[in-house]
C-alpha cells in the first residue's frame, strides 16, 4: 500500500470515528429513546434502505442500460446502507441530528449483515456479475469498531460528564468537518482518471438519479416533521462505501472497471445529495414551510 493510500485510509477512519463520536457527544439517552419510542421510524428506514433502494438501484441500472461493471457498482452501492456521511448531513442546520445519526448507526449495523446477500440476490436475478461472497463477521467488526463504539463512548461521556462533553464537542466537530473535506478531496483526486473516463457515459447520471430517488424514498418512508424527514432523506441518499470496497476487492479482485464505476457513482451521488440536504435543512432551519 503506497503512502497516499495509507494516508487516505487513515483520514477516512478518523472522519468516520470523529463523526460518530461527535454525534454521541451531542445526543442524550432521552432523545434516543424518543427516536425509538415509535417503532415506525426505524422500521420504515429499514424497509427504505434494505429493500426499496436496492430494488431501485437494479431498476436504474436497467433503465440506463449500464455496462456490466457500472451495473455491478450501482447495485453494490444501492445495497449498502448506513454511510457515515449520512450522519454528517443530518448535522446541518435545521436537521434532526439525533434521529439521523441513530438511524445511520442502525442501518450500518444491520446493513453489514444484509449487504452481501442482498447484492448477491439482485445480481443473480439480473444475471450480472459472479455473485458476492463476503466475510460478514469482518464487516460487523468493522462497523462496531469505527461507528458503534465511538458513538457509544460519546453518548456515555455526555450522560456521565456533560461539561466535559460540552467542551469536547466543538473540537470533535471541527475535526469531523476538516476530515470530511479531506475524504471528499481524496476520493476525487485518487480516482479522477476513472471518473473522467466516465464522462459522457450514463454511469454518472445513473448514480445521481439513484441518490435523488433514494433521498425522496427516505423522506417519504419516515415519520415526524420536515426536519426529521430531511435527515432521513440524507441518510438514505448516502450509501456506505466500506462494504462495497470490500466486495469489489474480494468478489471482483479489485477490478479497475468496477472500482472506477463505483467512484463515479459515489461522487455523483454526493454531488446530488449534499446540496439537496443543505437546501432543505436551511429551509427548515430558517423556519420555512
Amino acid at each position: 500500500m503506497d503512502t497516499l493510500q495509507l494516508l487516505f485510509n487513515t483520514v477516512t477512519v478518523v472522519f468516520i470515528a470523529t463523526t460518530m463520536f461527535t454525534a454521541g457527544l451531542g445526543a442524550t439517552l432521552s432523545a434516543l429513546r424518543a427516536v425509538f419510542a415509535t417503532p415506525a421510524l426505524p422500521l420504515l428506514a429499514l424497509v427504505a434502505n434494505l429493500v426499496v433502494i436496492p430494488l431501485l438501484g437494479w431498476g436504474v441500472a436497467v433503465l440506463f442500460g449500464l455496462s456490466t461493471a457500472a451495473f455491478v457498482a450501482l447495485v453494490l452501492a444501492a445495497s449498502s446502507p448506513g454511510g457515515p456521511l449520512g450522519a454528517k448531513l443530518s448535522m446541518l442546520k435545521g436537521g434532526d441530528a439525533v434521529a439521523g445519526t441513530t438511524t445511520q448507526v442502525l442501518l450500518a449495523a444491520v446493513g453489514s449483515v444484509t449487504f452481501a446477500p442482498t447484492a448477491n440476490v439482485v445480481l443473480s436475478l439480473a444475471e450480472v456479475g459472479g455473485g458476492v461472497s463476503l466475510d460478514v463477521a469482518a464487516l460487523v467488526r468493522t462497523v462496531a469498531i469505527l461507528q458503534l463504539v465511538p458513538f457509544a463512548v460519546g453518548l456515555v461521556l455526555r450522560h456521565h460528564a456533560p461539561l466535559t462533553a460540552q467542551s469536547w464537542h466543538p473540537v470533535a466537530a471541527r475535526t469531523s468537518n476538516v476530515t470530511f473535506v479531506a475524504v471528499l478531496a481524496g476520493m476525487l483526486l485518487g480516482n479522477w482518471q476513472a471518473v473522467v473516463a466516465l464522462l459522457g457515459s450514463r454511469t454518472l447520471l445513473a448514480g445521481l438519479v439513484l441518490s435523488v430517488v433514494a433521498f425522496a424514498v427516505g423522506m417519504a418512508l419516515a415519520t415526524g416533521g420536515p426536519a426529521r424527514r430531511t435527515s432521513m432523506g440524507g441518510v438514505a441518499a448516502v450509501r456506505n462505501a466500506g462494504p462495497v470496497l470490500a466486495a469489489i476487492g474480494i468478489a471482483f479482485d479489485n477490478d479497475p472497471a468496477v472500482l472506477g464505476a463505483f467512484a463515479g457513482v459515489l461522487l455523483s451521488g454526493l454531488v446530488a445529495a449534499v446540496p439537496i440536504v443543505a437546501v432543505f435543512s436551511r429551509r427548515w432551519g430558517d423556519g420555512g414551510g
